[in-house]
């Protein structure tokens, strides 16, 4: 069995010729099986993808994350890439109306910025659900997260507007990708909105599997505190994780901090970024 996960879009690129992007897009391949977690911002997951020599139109299904642009807005480029009527598993709410105060005191809309008829007509089949779906046998989407942990919390400067008012976005639309490899899991982050360590939870319970091989991808660690992030490392050391590598909303003090703290088993996953398992 080989793995090989391929990051086409992230805030920063790794190789020279390949474009930063705020946001994340990972190409997953399973024994040549290839699903595509998420499309970018904007421009770069397509045209990385074209300058490392990668034909999207073998991607077999694409799985969001959750409804944000950072990891939808890529969406026409990368359908026009496929060439032909493709899968996307998606939970409900990724068709909530989001905003985010994130980096503004205003609120700014911060959800998917096409109308699903337009993606549709563009080749997206859209499979909602809320509960996880086996894509092939060793590979998961989480659906739902629970929220079990104390520390975790959804970003509060995230909200859905409903009948004209802003309330908070329960992020209920927050999934990963959860591959089962003979090494353990390998799970696959967008932006753990719902927290690392209970997705983590959530895919052993899906799949039954133990072992934590690999956590890659955003951690949404970038306004943690440091409960957070003493809590969050204690419970990475205690599930035995080999290796982890962060993208995106992780934010470069959690960054340096999980380097400090895993040393060799940790790796920042860039644009252009290829694990091979």
């Amino acid at each position: 069995m080989q793995v090989k996960l391929t990051t086409l879009a992230e805030n920063t690129a790794g190789r020279v010729g390949l474009l930063g992007e705020w946001g994340l897009c990972v190409l997953v391949e399973v024994d040549n099986y290839k699903v595509l977690l998420d499309t970018g911002f904007d421009i770069s997951a397509a045209y990385n993808a074209a300058i490392m020599g990668i034909d999207l139109s073998a991607v077999e299904r694409i799985v969001l994350s959750h409804g944000h642009r950072d990891h939808t807005g890529g969406f026409q480029r990368v359908l026009s890439a496929t060439r032909k009527r493709i899968e996307v598993i998606a939970h409900p709410d990724i068709w909530a109306a989001k905003y985010s105060r994130t980096f503004s005191r205003r609120e700014q809309y911060a959800g998917i910025p096409f109308a699903r008829e337009a993606l549709e007509s563009w080749g997206a089949s859209f499979s909602i659900n809320t509960e996880p779906v086996w894509i092939t046998d060793n590979i998961v989407t989480s659906g739902e997260i629970p929220m079990q942990t104390k520390y975790e919390k959804v970003d509060p400067d995230l909200f859905v507007k409903e009948n004209g008012e802003l309330n908070p976005d329960p992020l209920r639309d927050d999934q990963a990708l959860i591959i089962k490899s003979p090494n353990g899991l390998i799970v696959v982050l967008g932006c753990g909105h719902r927290g690392m360590i209970n997705t983590i939870h959530h895919g052993k319970k899906i799949t039954g599997v133990e072992q934590i091989h690999m956590v890659i991808g955003g951690t949404h660690l970038i306004h943690a505190s440091k409960e957070q992030m003493d809590s969050a490392i204690t419970e990475l050391k205690k599930l035995g994780v080999e290796k982890i590598g962060v993208s995106h909303c992780t934010g470069l003090p959690a960054a340096a901090r999980l380097s400090q703290e895993f040393g060799d088993r940790f790796f920042f996953n860039n644009a252009g970024s290829a694990v091979t398992i």
